[in-house]
């Protein structure tokens, strides 16, 4: 078993620096683009089945990089982004980069401390609910040898990689996600191993 697993590509508030979250934002030009290119440098990799979050930047990000191919999609909201509540259309960062919201800056630099806003959820919560999505399909007799293309966010993408990950204690693995980041994961005997991290095709 295998999964590609990839973040969205570009929205046009990834570019505004403003929280997505569970806001339902498509992709950007740039975005399509990028998933365009990803879909191009993949199209050699036989995928049986696709699952994505149901949000349309993950979903776009899927079908882009199927293309013509016949490919089952799941909609699964297990691994949609983490919510953030009232924080969701705020901007977290100034023109010269520096954050505007001290939650956020929380979520980024130490965000198992990332307190749940109203309405919304904590790393915990994420990675309660993609740990039950991931030990469903690495169980999943009927995923036994597949090859399958997992579209999601940056939050979440590391959240499922919490169940693959050796040394657990950072929880970005060293930075966020870049969008369009192809993470490769081989599943054999219940032992899951991270082939490829972050690996963008621009």
């Amino acid at each position: 078993m295998k999964f590609y697993i990839v973040r969205h590509g570009v929205t046009q508030w990834n570019a505004l620096k403003k929280v997505q979250g569970a806001a339902d934002i498509p992709l950007a030009e740039a975005g399509v683009r990028l998933a365009e290119a990803t879909g191009k440098a993949l199209k050699d990799v036989p995928f049986d089945i696709c699952f994505t979050s149901p949000l349309k930047r993950a979903r776009q990000t899927a079908e882009l990089i199927l293309g013509e191919r016949k490919v089952p999609v799941i909609p699964d909201k297990r691994i949609q982004e983490i919510d953030f509540g009232v924080l969701e259309g705020t901007r977290f960062r100034d023109g010269d980069g520096k954050f505007i919201s001290r939650e956020m800056e929380i979520f980024f630099q130490d965000p198992r401390h990332f307190i749940r806003p109203k309405d919304g959820e904590n790393i915990e919560d994420i990675c309660r609910r993609t740990r039950d999505f991931w030990e469903e399909k690495i169980t999943d007799p009927d995923l036994a040898g597949k090859t399958i293309l997992l579209a999601s966010h940056g939050c979440a993408v590391r959240a499922i990689l919490q169940n693959v990950y050796e040394d657990k204690r950072d929880f970005w693995h060293g930075c966020v996600p870049p969008n369009c980041c192809v993470n490769v994961v081989e599943v054999k005997d219940g032992k899951a191993v991270l082939l490829e991290e972050d690996k963008v095709y621009a």
